[in-house]
């Protein structure tokens, strides 16, 4: 059970490993943990030294602490971080030594953040290759982070499409044929899926689905 954050204490607990909602793969990528309670939001600096009562210092504290409350609840992408700082009023040479900090320890890692946007893509959302791609653009993950993750993505957009298609057929019958396959068709392509893929999938799993006697299509 985690522990209930603080602001005073000095034991220093890790949070549990947690995943993006929905993202539990049958080989989980291993996700960072932030203390529940670190040595940021405890008397001292991270290191043991002395606390030094510099203005500048102080800010640094400040905004480590913010920061590090803040990813206990989701994890952030860099650029997401820096936003976030800078949100809080944070001047801009302090965001840059925070998050230089916070990359050192392994709180932010864009490859991984990737990885698990991919996982959450692929496995709940039935998301293909250009939706995830929009995703990790949309969260500001580096062109290098994004990049490697799209490349270790199966080549299988037919097969997520179709398995996708056959989930929603059954909830598309009492629609005529032609409906069915629009809207079908429209729920795939939210998902990334278009052009030729979309069509043969909806078109497969709406087969298969009223191949009973039903219209088919050719």
């Amino acid at each position: 059970m985690s522990a209930p954050e603080g602001d005073g204490g000095t034991s220093e607990r890790l949070a549990p490993v947690t995943y993006l909602p929905g993202a539990a793969p049958a080989e989980e990528p291993v996700r960072w943990a932030v203390p529940l309670q670190s040595s940021f939001d405890a008397e001292g600096s991270p290191d043991g030294a002395s606390q030094v009562d510099d203005e500048d210092d102080s800010s640094i504290d400040d905004a480590e602490s913010a920061l590090a409350r803040r990813l206990r609840r989701s994890a952030l992408s860099e650029r997401e971080a820096r936003t976030f700082l800078a949100q809080h009023g944070v001047e801009a040479s302090v965001v840059e030594a925070v998050v230089d900090r916070f990359l050192s320890l392994g709180w932010l890692d864009d490859a991984v953040l990737a990885e698990q946007l991919l996982h959450a893509g692929t496995s709940r959302k039935g998301q293909g290759r250009r939706a995830i791609a929009q995703t990790l653009s949309q969260r500001g993950i580096g062109r290098d982070a994004a990049d490697a993750a799209l490349a270790a993505l199966p080549d299988d957009d037919e097969d997520r499409a179709l398995e996708y298609a056959r989930s929603k057929a059954h909830g598309l019958r009492s629609y005529d044929i032609d409906t069915a396959m629009r809207r079908l068709m429209g729920q795939l392509a939210r998902r990334g899926y278009g052009g030729a893929v979309a069509s043969q999938a909806a078109r497969t799993a709406l087969n298969e689905q009223r191949g009973g006697g039903g219209v088919r299509f050719r």
